[in-house]
């Protein structure tokens, strides 16, 4: 609906007219059984289910942190495998492992926006994410077994592949059940899953790389590969069980939950975050491919995700320190859980300020900082706190992410699509920063360099799309003043929808604005 103001600004009454008829077509879902429970509830009772629901909701949706350790243990253990024999015992060269690595996001990109169309329409979400992930386990086991080039690439191509249903499926959970002042936050926790991932690898590798070498006759990696295959798979099972589905249809809540979880979406944006009935497959595709937003920011988070390509490399960065591979991997781990501290206080504090701009480019300046102290000292503690703030720049990541979604509201096919085809877009980022990282003279100096130019990239980016937003808005504003200059209009909506005041009619509309 705001996306309708947009377009008419309150030009002429054609475009009113158009108006009323969308809601019009939108009515049933603001006049359901369902949302007319929950607006009659008393404000404390509501309040109190209110409580309940998100207690319920933030304990289920916490094992995305544990999900999306395994994604990204699955999808990075290849670098700690890497010192411990996997590019010798496979003949690998710097290339043809380069390639094992970009190959994934090759998959990756492909089933992004498929995967999120399906889930999208689909009542049980929890069980597609838990099928893909059981698969994804599998698959991760096999590249255990591998023997030369050919066999790895193939398992790092559908292992990526199948992966791609995970993080798309969860933010999309996630956006039909917080709204925009609660999103923010709630991704930072889903995202210290990927960063708590990076130390954990670390953990994990030198515990199993340690200790496994020549167990039942196998290298140490290969176990490394079998095992974490193994607790991925388990982790499935729990996934069906324990995931949400759909504030209209999840197990586990009470009626009263479902209702209040309904109607608290409908009032964070002006409209009932459903698809209109009459929509088909790929109506949510072609609504998201017209809207000039989705390209601005998908060149900047691609531009994003190569600066934030030491992180499948962050091993090999922290062995130029010079130590054994075991303190390395150990010493891989801090600056991941210092990133998840500073990650978490960014997204809270972007969730409180509602302001997103800043919130991105701060951590992007912090992440600049560690490389140009890389790129210009040999001093091994000095390089050693540069990683610190290297991956501290992830911090603005997160909040990216829920700036897609909010930058998307309705309806929800368009933002699965969005937020689907930006994370495929962006992937190409992980595709050249494979290669990135092949310039190792001088301590991967001209590597630093790259990436930094892709962090200011993304600054200018970032500031083109805020200013896009920004029109935006001022175009919701003028549309309001349009709509109470339109009396008659007012007046035809409020009795379409049975309100008492003709005022009524002009909070579904009146508020919205985009988070800049």
């Amino acid at each position: 609906m705001a996306d309708e103001i947009t377009k008419t600004g309150g030009a002429d009454n054609a475009n009113w007219k158009r108006d009323v008829e969308t809601l019009e077509q939108a009515s049933p879902q603001y006049q359901s059984p369902t949302l007319a429970n929950a607006r009659a509830m008393d404000p404390a009772h509501r309040a109190r289910v209110e409580k309940s629901m998100k207690r319920k909701l933030d304990a289920r949706c916490a094992l995305f942190i544990i999900l999306y350790i395994m994604n990204y243990l699955d999808r990075n253990n290849i670098a700690a495998a890497r010192l411990r024999g996997l590019q010798t015992d496979l003949m690998l060269d710097d290339t043809q492992y380069s390639t094992c690595l970009s190959i994934l996001y090759v998959g990756y990109i492909l089933m992004q926006v498929p995967s999120n169309i399906l889930i999208n329409r689909i009542s049980r979400p929890s069980w597609y994410i838990a099928a893909a992930m059981m698969v994804w386990g599998v698959i991760s086991t096999l590249s255990g077994i591998t023997h030369n080039f050919t066999g790895m690439v193939l398992t790092r191509f559908f292992l990526g592949f199948i992966e791609a249903a995970f993080l798309p499926g969860a933010l999309m959970i996630l956006s039909k059940w917080y709204t925009r002042r609660e999103l923010t936050t709630r991704n930072a926790i889903l995202f210290c899953g990927n960063l708590i991932s990076n130390a954990f690898s670390a953990l994990i590798g030198a515990g199993v790389l340690s200790n496994m070498q020549g167990v039942l006759g196998h290298a140490a990696w290969r176990w490394l590969f079998w095992i974490e295959g193994a607790i991925t798979m388990f982790f499935a099972i729990t996934a069906a069980i324990i995931l949400p589905d759909l504030p209209s249809n999840s197990r586990g809540f009470t009626a009263e939950e479902l209702e209040v979880a309904q109607l608290r979406m409908l009032e964070d944006v002006g409209e009932a975050d459903e698809d209109s009935k009459d929509q088909g497959v790929f109506s949510g595709f072609n609504m998201a491919i017209k809207d000039s937003k989705i390209y601005v920011m998908s060149l900047t988070f691609t531009a994003y995700v190569v600066g934030l390509s030491f992180n499948a490399f962050f091993p090999t960065l922290t062995g130029t320190l010079g130590f054994d591979y075991v303190p390395t991997l150990l010493m891989s781990a801090p600056p991941w859980v210092f990133s998840c501290i500073v990650s978490v206080i960014n997204a809270w504090h972007a969730d409180r300020t509602q302001e997103k701009f800043w919130h991105i480019v701060g951590p992007i300046c912090v992440g600049l900082v560690g490389f140009v102290i890389s790129m210009s000292s040999l001093n091994t503690a000095a390089r050693y706190i540069a990683l610190f703030l290297q991956a501290s720049s992830y911090a603005g990541f997160i909040v990216f992410y829920s700036w897609i979604s909010s930058s998307f509201p309705r309806p929800p096919a368009k933002r699965a699509v969005a937020i689907a085809f930006i994370n495929a877009f962006s992937q190409l980022g992980n595709v050249a920063g494979s290669y990135v990282w092949n310039l190792k003279d001088n301590g991967y100096r001209k590597s630093y360099g790259i990436v930094t130019s892709m962090f200011g990239v993304t600054i200018v980016g970032c500031f083109l799309f805020r200013i896009m937003l920004t029109r935006l808005n001022k175009k919701l504003e003028a549309g309001e003043q349009a709509w109470v200059a339109q009396p008659d209009v007012t007046e035809h909506t409020a009795k379409m929808e049975g309100m008492e005041h003709p005022d009524e009619a002009l909070k579904m509309v009146k508020g919205f604005r985009y988070l800049v």
